[in-house]
């Protein structure tokens, strides 16, 4: 998942969620709950519009567990994330930057299944033998 829509740098340097990436979270979080989105854990960056992001989804989906992670900045190396996805036994939920969440998604998917990811897009990857995008959700924003 990335993050929804964030206030500008000028606004407020901590990069807070707007009204309008509010909205398209909770948008969302409502056609998330509607495909059977079930999350055991929400795990995010830290970063101010990641953490409020997850807050609005772990409402709207019930999950049992927020918490941040190291791992999931814009920067970060996806393959520890990777491997997490990999090694849960648990359906997670990781909720990230770009170009993070791109990368991460070759990584899962392979070169040929990048995943583009405007604010407020969730995808839900199944495990298997290899990983299969089940489908993908962009929240609007009204």
């Amino acid at each position: 998942m990335r993050h929804g829509e964030a206030a500008s740098d000028r606004e407020d340097s901590r990069r807070p969620l707007s009204a309008a990436g509010r909205r398209q979270v909770e948008d969302l979080a409502r056609q998330a709950k509607a495909a059977g989105a079930e999350p055991t854990r929400i795990l995010h960056s830290g970063k101010l519009r990641a953490q409020q992001t997850a807050e609005i989804l772990v409402k709207a989906l019930g999950s049992r567990e927020i918490r941040e992670i190291a791992g999931l900045l814009p920067e970060d190396d996806p393959e520890p994330a990777a491997e997490l996805a990999r090694d849960s036994d648990e359906d997670v939920m990781l909720v990230g930057h770009l170009p993070f969440m791109s990368i991460l998604s070759v990584s899962l998917l392979g070169k040929e299944r990048e995943v583009s990811f405007p604010t407020a897009t969730m995808v839900c990857l199944e495990r298997g033998p290899g990983w299969k995008l089940l489908w993908k959700i962009t929240g609007g924003s009204r």
